[in-house]
């Protein structure tokens, strides 16, 4: 009789609380870690770690995949990162509950805010869902790759009461707002992780309108916050611009506190970075979440181990000459046809000499943002940066686009024009947009190594077209505990961050550390060889829609309660991954 059914040998333990690491192996059994340390039991399964670290699983607590675990079992890129757990439903952007007459209307508001095809989601989508409950009846219906958790999403719960009321602006009354609470009070009894809610100008529906919870009174937000009232589990999340406005940051906080208050004590995450347009915003905001939890509350702040960024391409959603004539005559061929009409001289020349039209506007889902950077292109392209076969998400300034165009002396438009064509019209530019404020990440080592800090928005699911911020987990081991020069961050304490400190806010307790008794999600990482590929457009959505992929080298395996879900940053076929279920653990 075999004493376990995997035995991981050899390998360097960091065991996720923060413990300095030890040498020592782990068994396992049934899928939850039954020794550590000298495991001489025969095994069923054996895996050689020397040379490698051994840690829990990722738990990633900013997705999107509320439309693609519906039909995804593998829910990559997250899954060839080390996420063994993820946590869906943020930004109060998701697709339950929801009548059949208004499936469209969250189709267009989730193409419309995290930029993933309509024609996609109209296809994939099963919709055998209308309640909350049912939706998470429906995504466990089928094995896949990794866990799940879910979060109820303010916009799609206001559509569902309010209907046609459910306007951005609109106030809604003292019954729509009992019966939002009833319902999420129902989602949470049924397994559901929290509640979230987005207030951001910057998000958009297809047809370019606010989200319909944007302008949400705060009678509304405390109101929806009493379902947590006696529950001992439960989070809440919101994004907030803080309308990009000092004046108003104060009126903005109080809002968002307020929902806090009245959550019966739950914790709640924020969205912490360093926006260019209110540059010091961010200290602002740690400030007063210190505040906050020196008064009791439990606030915590969402940081990204990188810039917040996008990327430009022939094949990605934006690239700076959508809006010139010359391109928008050829912009519905295909890649190599497009490349081959750019290449011309004469139809170069043409482009270069236009002027482009704009973007944004009513019904357009198109963000202010992209005709604000055109119109300042020369600016942009100080911060403009060609992401290549080894990607450098903290880019010295010396090898931007603009230096480029400087040392060549060309246009900046010329220099953009020709690194876009570069790889058969592959490449990709990446533009920082947030936390590169100083042209360095200092400013995020100050976040992430804040004691209210969770690493977070990675937005793994969305924005299929303009970043792959899913790999964030391997950024934040690879360039905080390995590569940066300055300002390295301790290994152990990275690990714990991503594991221990992720999995407990959202309520996980059987996760998240290499301790006996708790599950089986491991990773093995071949640590000094961890390194990024370069994101790549790949047509695997439904209706043939494009996204962008990352993989990894450096991940030995990865497994979920026990079973290998990845080997050297491949997917096994392997599926023992269901939804979580919080409140009914």
């Amino acid at each position: 009789m075999t004493t376990y059914d995997l035995k991981i040998t050899g390998g360097t333990l960091i065991d996720g609380t923060g413990a300095p690491r030890r040498a020592g192996d782990l068994g396992v059994k049934d899928g939850r870690i039954v020794d550590i340390g000298k495991c001489d039991g025969d095994a069923t399964q054996t895996l050689d770690a020397t040379g490698s670290i051994v840690t829990p699983g990722f738990v990633d607590i900013h997705t999107h995949y509320d439309g693609q675990v519906s039909w995804d079992p593998d829910l990559a890129p997250s899954s060839i990162h080390g996420v063994t757990t993820c946590v869906m439903g943020s930004c109060g952007v998701g697709f339950a509950p929801c009548r059949p007459d208004d499936h469209q209307r969250l189709i267009e508001l989730m193409e419309g805010v995290e930029d993933i095809p309509g024609v996609a989601l109209a296809e994939g989508l099963s919709w055998d869902w209308e309640s909350f409950p049912q939706y998470m009846d429906s995504i466990d219906s089928f094995p896949h790759a990794i866990d799940f958790a879910v979060q109820v999403t303010h916009d799609a719960l206001r559509v569902f009461v309010m209907g046609e009321r459910a306007a951005p602006g609109s106030i809604a009354t003292a019954q729509d707002i009992e019966e939002m609470r009833r319902l999420t009070r129902e989602a949470l009894l049924a397994g559901a992780v929290g509640f979230s809610t987005g207030r951001t100008n910057n998000h958009r529906t297809a047809r370019g309108e606010a989200t319909p919870a944007s302008e949400a009174t705060i009678p509304e937000l405390a109101g929806i916050a009493k379902a947590f009232d006696g529950l001992n589990f439960g989070v809440l999340q919101a994004v907030s611009d803080f309308d990009m406005d000092d004046s108003r940051f104060d009126e903005e906080w109080d809002v968002l506190e307020k929902m806090l208050d009245a959550a019966g004590g739950r914790p709640m995450s924020i969205s912490l970075m360093q926006r260019d347009q209110v540059h010091t915003q961010w200290k602002q905001i740690i400030e007063r979440a210190e505040q906050a939890n020196a008064s009791g509350k439990t606030l915590r702040l969402q940081v990204a181990p990188r810039p917040i960024g996008v990327l430009l391409g022939l094949g990605a959603t934006f690239h700076p000459f959508m809006g010139y004539p010359a391109y928008r005559e050829i912009a519905t061929l295909p890649l190599e046809e497009r490349v081959t009409t750019m290449r011309d001289p004469a139809f170069k020349a043409k482009l270069l000499s236009q002027e482009h039209v704009r973007l944004s506007g009513d019904g357009s889902s198109i963000p202010p943002l992209a005709d604000h950077l055109l119109e300042r292109i020369n600016i942009v392209a100080m911060r403009l940066y060609r992401l290549g076969e080894t990607p450098n998400y903290e880019p010295d300034p010396s090898t931007c686009i603009g230096v480029e165009a400087s040392n060549r002396k060309v246009s900046v438009l010329e220099a953009i024009y020709d690194a876009l064509l570069e790889n058969d019209g592959q490449a990709l530019l990446y533009f920082p947009l947030y936390n590169f404020t100083s042209m360095n990440l200092d400013n995020v080592h100050t976040m992430l190594t804040h004691p209210l800090a969770l690493p977070g928005l990675s937005d793994g699911g969305a924005h299929v077209g303009t970043v792959c911020d899913a790999s964030f987990p391997t950024t934040l081991l690879s360039h905080w505990g390995r590569d940066r020069d300055r300002g390295r961050i301790e290994l152990e304490t990275l690990i714990r961050m991503q594991t221990h400190d992720t999995s407990r806010f959202v309520g996980m307790t059987d996760r998240g550390t290499l301790e006996v008794g708790k599950r089986a999600d491991i990773n093995v990482i071949d640590f000094e060889n961890l390194r990024l590929g370069p994101p790549r457009l790949i047509h695997d959505l439904p209706a043939g829609g494009a996204r962008l992929m990352q993989n990894a080298t450096g991940y030995v395996a990865t497994y979920v309660g026990g079973v290998k879900v990845t080997e050297h940053g491949q997917l096994t076929g392997n599926r023992p991954g269901r939804l979580v279920r919080v409140g009914q653990a």
